[in-house]
């Protein structure tokens, strides 16, 4: 029964990680209070997962790779390259998607960023209206809003988590 707590606990944070994007898409800022909601529902999901099967592995595979991903940005930060909001929510991610998920999350990260970062650098690929307005203005602010591309990563690896936990195996008896 602690999966389904679990997988609760991650599912809840699908429309904060969406909050979180429109924000950071609006107004470049990524607010310390979502960050800790989410730090919140990722270790009290890796705690009950933890419970379940009786390993704390995951928990420290999610904790170092957190604090691996903070220090390696941190100095992006202070160059200005990368916001604080940025840093701490890839920092955060670890603990909400769990060690199982790290490489899912990666992957579909390395394809959100490219195209966000094409979108925001070419920003003539897209039909004329208000977003395309919008984008040009970022890019001429040299400002790339990463935590779009973060929280849908994220979302996307939830939902195929939460798949593959939810989807009997084959040879399950129906």
């Amino acid at each position: 029964m602690l999966l389904v707590e679990s997988l609760l606990l991650k599912v809840l944070a699908i429309p904060l990680l969406a909050r979180i994007a429109w924000l950071d898409f609006t107004t470049q800022k990524i607010s310390n209070r979502d960050v800790l909601l989410l730090l919140c529902l990722g270790a009290g999901s890796l705690l009950l997962l933890a419970l379940r099967s009786g390993s704390w592995w995951d928990i420290g595979l999610s904790a170092g790779a957190g604090l691996l991903l903070f220090v390696a940005l941190f100095p992006f930060w202070a160059l200005r390259k990368i916001g604080a909001g940025d840093v701490k929510l890839l920092a955060v991610v670890p603990l909400l998607i769990g060690g199982s998920g790290l490489l899912v999350f990666s992957v579909l990260l390395l394809v959100f960023a490219l195209a966000t970062a094409v979108v925001v650098k070419s920003p003539f690929l897209l039909p004329q209206g208000a977003f395309r307005v919008y984008v040009q203005h970022l890019d001429r602010k040299g400002v790339v809003p990463f935590g779009v591309p973060i929280s849908i990563a994220s979302i996307c690896a939830i939902a195929f988590l939460a798949y593959i936990a939810l989807i009997p195996g084959p040879g399950s008896a129906g």
